[in-house]
């Protein structure tokens, strides 16, 4: 029979949740509100500014912080500088764990998303899979 036995402590895995932390160096840890009201008056995203999705995590930093920490990251790790912060649909900082198949994605998206709870106290998060079939082995797992 063949036994298959998990390992949590891959460098690889323990990196890729590592680099996403240190995006957010600097951040003070919040009592974060988890709520999606209706009351448009109640609502702010991440810069205060009124949204009508609810409360996000509330961010201290400032592109110019969040970019110093991203550059640092990728310096660390030799990889190409990024140019810009935010998302240009969406005018919104964007961070993507990109992984091979197999390699234990799922895993790191829910290692990561407990990291950022526990140092940061972020409680909202959004994980993007390319496909239904993919989400829905995402959805089992979490």
């Amino acid at each position: 029979m063949l036994k298959l036995k998990f390992d949590s402590k891959q460098e690889y895995q323990i990196d890729a949740v590592d680099a996403i932390v240190d995006i957010f160096k600097g951040q003070q840890q919040k009592q974060s509100l988890f709520t999606a009201r209706k009351h448009k008056a109640d609502q702010v995203d991440v810069y205060g500014h009124m949204t009508e999705l609810g409360y996000g995590n509330k961010l201290d930093l400032s592109d110019a912080e969040l970019m110093q920490n991203v550059i640092a990251i990728q310096d660390k790790h030799r990889l190409p500088r990024s140019k810009k912060l935010k998302d240009e649909l969406y005018d919104v900082p964007n961070f993507a764990i990109e992984m091979e198949t197999g390699t234990g994605k799922t895993y790191v998206y829910t290692r990561t998303i407990l990291a950022l709870r526990e140092k940061y106290g972020f409680a909202k998060f959004i994980i993007v899979v390319p496909s239904v079939a993919i989400r829905e082995g995402v959805k089992k797992s979490l």
